[in-house]
Order: C-alpha cells, then structure tokens, then sequence
C-alpha cells in the first residue's frame, strides 16, 4: 500500500469537494493502492473557541458581502460539478475546528477515519450543525460507530488537543499554506480539489512504477 496523507479542514468546502473527487476516483479504481489517513490544518487557528457568526467572518475574510459571494461562485460551480450537496444558507456559525480534529485523529486509531470525515462534512456543509460543539461531534462520532460518551469524556480533557495545534504546525512548517493538500508516499505534493482524471492518472503510473506528475 502507498500512503496517501491529506491535510485538511471540516470547514474547507475544497476539502470536501476534493474528497469527492477523489471518492469517484477510486471507486473507478477499486484496486487502487492508496491507504489514506487524514492529517490537521486549521483554517482558522485563533478563531475564538465558540466560533464566530458565518456571515461576519466570510465578509471579513472576502472584504463585504459581495467579495463572500464572489469567492463561493466557483464553490457552487464545483459542488455541482462533483455531485456534491451544501447547503451553505444553512450554515449559521463558523467554528472553531480543533475538537473536530481531535475527534478525526481518534477516529484514526478506531480506523474510522475516512467515515467520519465524511460526517463531519455533511453535518457542517448539509446540515448546517456547529462541528465545533461536542454534542455535535459525538452524535456523528455515535453515527459512524464510535462510543459517543467516551469521545464526550475526552472532549471535555485536553487529550490530544497539544498533539493536533502541533501537527497544524508541522504542516505550516512543510510549507502547506492551503488546503486540501494530498502528499502520495511521502513526496509527491497534489494542492488542491483535483478531478478524477487526474487522481486515475496518478493511480496508473503508481502502477507501472512511475513517479507520479504532480
């Protein structure tokens, strides 16, 4: 197996597009050789611990409301492009995300990342759900097979929490500075939502030994 290492944030509509891109992939290729396993990178590392108001932060961010919508134009355009389902009127609070990391990296040792990876993205982006909030987290932790009152135990310590601002660090240092970023065996960096083709491409030259063309 080759590893495929994906930095990435529950709050980054990329991310979740580039999951599905990827998803088409390798169901196109069930024999494909990647085992994936999802790393942090917080959007927003001093965002305050309850959050903040979503339209107050995309329009700081983007500068007003017509910057906001600009930049979720291609968003749409690419949600639809991969299937993908965002309900963005829905979405109320922009969260700090270093608990749904926490619960991703647990998750890791229960080899249920992938799933709940995937909960997090519906219940944030389909949903509208605070994925900062740990009833929250624990009710898609329950969902995808996990004790939910032992994930509620560790959310309320600080298990893990120095271990994820860490590695969000570590990916900085690596020079990721955007997200979602995939890293294939080690070396070879994807940035960004990629399309299937080129996720098949990369699966077929790891099959003939070629160094991928990243």
């Amino acid at each position: 197996m080759i590893q495929l290492d994906i930095f990435s944030d529950p709050i980054c509509p990329w991310c979740y597009i580039g999951k599905a891109y990827l998803d088409r992939a390798l169901e196109a290729n069930p024999d494909h050789p990647f085992q994936v396993r999802w790393l942090p990178f917080m959007l927003n590392p001093e965002m305050p611990a309850a959050g903040m108001d979503r339209r107050a932060y995309l329009e700081g961010k983007f500068g007003g409301q017509e910057g906001a919508v600009q930049a979720y134009l291609p968003v749409e355009e690419h949600a639809a492009k991969a299937g993908v389902t965002m309900h963005l009127d829905r979405i109320e609070k922009t969260p700090n995300t270093i608990d749904a990391h926490r619960l991703i990296h647990w998750a890791g040792i229960e080899g249920r990342q992938t799933p709940i990876v995937a909960g997090l993205f519906r219940a944030y982006f389909v949903e509208g759900r605070d994925i900062g909030d740990a009833e929250v987290l624990a009710d898609v932790a329950d969902s995808h097979g996990m004790d939910a009152s032992l994930v509620l135990r560790l959310l309320a310590s600080e298990e893990d929490r120095r271990e994820i601002v860490e590695r969000d660090a570590a990916a900085r240092g690596m020079g990721i500075n955007s997200v979602p970023t995939f890293i294939v065996a080690g070396q070879h960096a994807v940035p960004g939502a990629q399309p299937p083709e080129l996720w098949s491409r990369v699966i077929e030259e790891l099959r003939t030994g070629a160094a991928p063309e990243t």
